[in-house]
Formats: C-alpha cells, sequence, structure tokens
C-alpha cells in the first residue's frame, strides 16, 4: 500500500503478559461505555468518523450485511468514550483463538485529539482486553499513516513491537 507515493510502514506489536502494561489514568470528564447491544450501523459510522483522517478506507463501501458478518465472525466487542456527551473517540476488541485479542481499532475523534486523551484511551482498551478471561496475548497494528504518536502510544503503555513491514 502506498499513501501519496510514499511506501507505508506497518508495525505490530504485542503485550504476553498484563504485568508489561503500564496504565494512564482516565480524566475526570471522560466516560467510557461498552456497546453490549450490537449496532452494525454504529461500528459502521465509527469507522467512518474516526478513521477517516488515518486512511482506514477497507470497509468504507462494506454493506450492513458485511459489518453484521464481521461483527459476528471476528467476535468484536465495541466501546466508545464521551467526553460532555460528545463522542472522543473508540476502539474494538476482537477474541480470537488461543487466547489472543487484538485491537482492531482505536482513535479519537478530529476534535480531541492532542488534548491528552489519546493515553488514557488507549489503557482502558488494554485493560478491556486483560479483563477477558481467556486474554493470553493483546495484539495491535499501527501504521505510518497513524497519528505520529501512536506507535510510541503503544509502546509506553508496554507493548512490545514484534515485526515491521513495509508496503
Amino acid at each position: 500500500m502506498k499513501a501519496e507515493g510514499k511506501q507505508v510502514q506497518t508495525y505490530y506489536l504485542e503485550m504476553l503478559s498484563k504485568e508489561r502494561f503500564l496504565s494512564s489514568p482516565l480524566p475526570d470528564e471522560m466516560s467510557i461505555v461498552e456497546i453490549v447491544h450490537e449496532q452494525p450501523e454504529f461500528n459502521q459510522f465509527l469507522y467512518a468518523f474516526i478513521g477517516k483522517q488515518w486512511h482506514w478506507t477497507d470497509k468504507l463501501t462494506w454493506t450492513l450485511r458485511q459489518w453484521q458478518q464481521y461483527l459476528a465472525t471476528c467476535k468484536i466487542r465495541t466501546w466508545v468514550a464521551y467526553v460532555d456527551g460528545a463522542i472522543a473517540g473508540y476502539y474494538e476488541l476482537s477474541l480470537q483463538n488461543a487466547g489472543n485479542v487484538e485491537l482492531t481499532y482505536f482513535g479519537l475523534a478530529p476534535s480531541f485529539i492532542g488534548k491528552g486523551y489519546g493515553s488514557p484511551l488507549l489503557s482502558q482498551a488494554i485493560e478491556s482486553a486483560w479483563s477477558i478471561h481467556s486474554a493470553k496475548r493483546v495484539w495491535v497494528h499501527t501504521c505510518s499513516l497513524d497519528h505520529p504518536h501512536a506507535l510510541n502510544n503503544y509502546q509506553k503503555r508496554g507493548f512490545n513491537l514484534y515485526r515491521t513491514e513495509v508496503e
């Protein structure tokens, strides 16, 4: 994949034990709620709303049926962060085989970037992943199209880089 004529680097990170996790406290004004009742339309909206600035395009043309299949097949759990009633960000976790939990999507709404919410939201995502009874490994991938501080934020929370690819 290339963006504007540039190669894209993809970074794969993992955390093999909760003891590696370095938390950042949640600000008082931020609340995070899990979407308990599956709403494919809402996941579709969050993906487009949060991902637009980061070139998330793979699922933009998906039908509602494809979103339903994705949520069911990939065992997706979704959380939304709110600040003063506004959507500040979200994350999705995919429950996979052998105790693997993937942080499939994570991001902040444009108006909340640069205000100190990224580390606390990521901390809550990691906490959510490790709270899954079967979790033995939490992993994520990010790329050079993501926020310039994304890779550093993952590493500061305790993730280790285990593979880099260039496309």
